[in-house]
């Protein structure tokens, strides 16, 4: 008796984990807010900003010419390709905006996450790396990064 009691107080627990970890309705259906939007294997939902400046809507192009493709639009990350830019990894204070500079110039080697190396990339300029900085730290900021 004791045992079942147990028992289904473990599956009453793990029932309410489960539940309070699923999505939101928001995050699994079609966004009517454009400023929050998940795409299909994507790894993080991303806020946007009402607004981007010069130097950020500059970035975010480069950032879709460059970066998107492996790191997801936004910066929402790849499943299985490449990890979320907006993530708390990627703060101002662990990864500095020199750190993305040198990723993109010299390549990385995996260190917090299971994707694999990152090759350096090709043909993109210090200027329009720092530009993509910009953009990602807009990104960050509106998700509560800082």
């Amino acid at each position: 008796m004791k045992w079942a009691a147990i028992f289904f107080a473990l599956i009453a627990v793990s029932a309410a984990g489960w539940y309070i970890l699923q999505p939101t309705h928001s995050q699994t259906s079609t966004q009517t807010d454009e400023r929050m939007a998940l795409p299909a294997g994507a790894l993080a939902t991303v806020r946007l900003p009402p607004s981007f400046t010069e130097q950020e809507q500059i970035g975010k192009r480069a950032y879709g010419a460059a970066c998107a493709t492996c790191h997801g639009v936004n910066g929402q990350g790849q499943d299985g390709v490449a990890p979320p830019l907006v993530h708390k990894i990627y703060e101002p204070g662990h990864h500095g905006d020199m750190a993305f500079v040198l990723a993109a110039q010299n390549g990385v080697r995996a260190h917090h996450w299971k994707f694999g190396n990152m090759p350096a990339v090709e043909g993109v300029t210090r200027a329009e790396v720092l530009n993509i900085v910009a953009y990602i730290r807009a990104l960050q900021r509106e998700n509560g990064i800082n």
